[in-house]
């Protein structure tokens, strides 16, 4: 970038933070194209929440009370969400270019965060994906973003196990991958339904909770748990599994569809196939350059296919794969659970998930 071009991005960036960073994290903030929000843990086990440039510097951290997961941008507020990790019961906001200090929110009695939301197209609310663990149902828990984030209403998911969740381009549908796998706080992490699992893809009105239209998984594919989503330029839902059925098979693991169209899973080539070993931890769509990037930690790789034609593009070797988003130059920015982000390394062990804050 120029340097007036640098100035504008600082500006945009919100003058409050930036006045708030070290000179070498606002040196850090000028130098780069874009800016991306992870979670970490920190080599003395501690946990937080970091905004990272597109080089793999470190530019600011707030800490976190446990462990986060994802992660979800307002472009509109400027506001970045953090989500704890199932079962935890914490979310923490980053307050972006206003400079106020970040508001903590707790679920409430009998639920709890399923570590995914995202924000209302014009900021104001924020979704987050929940489990009512008493009557084993998923749930979306809806907080006003113009009240401290109080929340204010809740409507079903239309399934189990509801993990990440996105909204549509117009704004008027959620779009929740319902992973089908039932838990319960009482046994931490469990999977407590392995051998009669319910998956699903379910399209959401924001305004009224009404299902509008639902995706099951084939009766062959019923152990093909539907965790993450992404949309692309064209209004298409790409979804993004983990399999939780025998070891040696090899069954599809992601897929894509449009509202009113039967899914379709991805047809990768064996290698490329193999290598996600059946766990995609994460993926993003890049509606400028028409890419879908699929990160598995598990296979240590990351594949990227064609979102026009759904082909295979390339498979990259990256040990512990974790984050991806779309990157401001070619292709996509990925961390590891090592503590890689690009090209450098850090002390920090990323999370799951990074999410691209600016531009965007």
């Amino acid at each position: 970038m120029t340097l007036l071009d640098r100035r504008a991005f600082l500006s945009m960036a919100g003058a409050a933070w930036a006045a708030s960073l070290s000179p070498a994290s606002a040196t850090a903030l000028t130098r780069t194209d874009a800016v991306f929000a992870s979670a970490f843990r920190d080599g003395d086990g501690s946990y937080g929440i970091a905004t990272v440039s597109e080089e793999g510097e470190v530019i600011d951290r707030h800490v976190l009370p446990d462990r986060a997961h994802g992660l979800a941008h307002s472009p509109v507020s400027g506001r970045t969400v953090a989500f704890a990790r199932r079962p935890g019961t914490f979310a923490m906001i980053l307050e972006g270019a206003a400079g106020n200090e970040p508001v903590v929110i707790t679920a409430s009695e009998g639920r709890h965060f399923f570590g995914h939301g995202c924000f209302s197209a014009d900021g104001r609310l924020l979704y987050a994906t929940e489990n009512d663990f008493a009557a084993n149902r998923g749930m979306i828990g809806v907080y006003d973003g113009t009240d401290g984030f109080s929340r204010i209403a809740e409507f079903p998911t239309h399934g189990i196990g509801p993990h990440d969740m996105t909204l549509s381009p117009d704004g008027r549908l959620l779009v929740v991958a319902n992973g089908g796998i039932e838990t319960h706080p009482d046994f931490g992490r469990t999977k407590l339904n392995l051998d009669h699992m319910e998956p699903s893809l379910a399209l959401i009105e924001t305004a009224t909770g009404r299902l509008v239209e639902r995706h099951v998984m084939p009766p062959h594919l019923r152990q093909l748990s539907t965790r993450h989503v992404d949309i692309d330029a064209k209004g298409q839902i790409w979804f993004a599994c983990q399999y939780e059925g025998p070891r040696n098979a090899r069954p599809p693991v992601a897929g894509v569809f449009a509202p009113g169209e039967d899914i379709r899973f991805l047809d990768l080539p064996e290698e490329a196939s193999a290598a996600l070993s059946n766990y995609v931890g994460a993926i993003a769509v890049h509606r400028e350059q028409g890419l879908v990037g699929l990160a598995s930690p598990k296979g240590g790789a990351v594949v990227t296919v064609d979102a026009r034609t759904g082909a295979f593009v390339r498979l990259d070797r990256l040990a512990d794969a974790a984050g991806i988003a779309p990157a401001q130059g070619p292709g996509f920015a990925v961390s590891s659970y090592d503590g890689r982000f690009a090209r450098r390394s850090t002390s920090i062990a990323w999370d799951q998930h990074i999410v691209r804050t600016r531009p965007t």
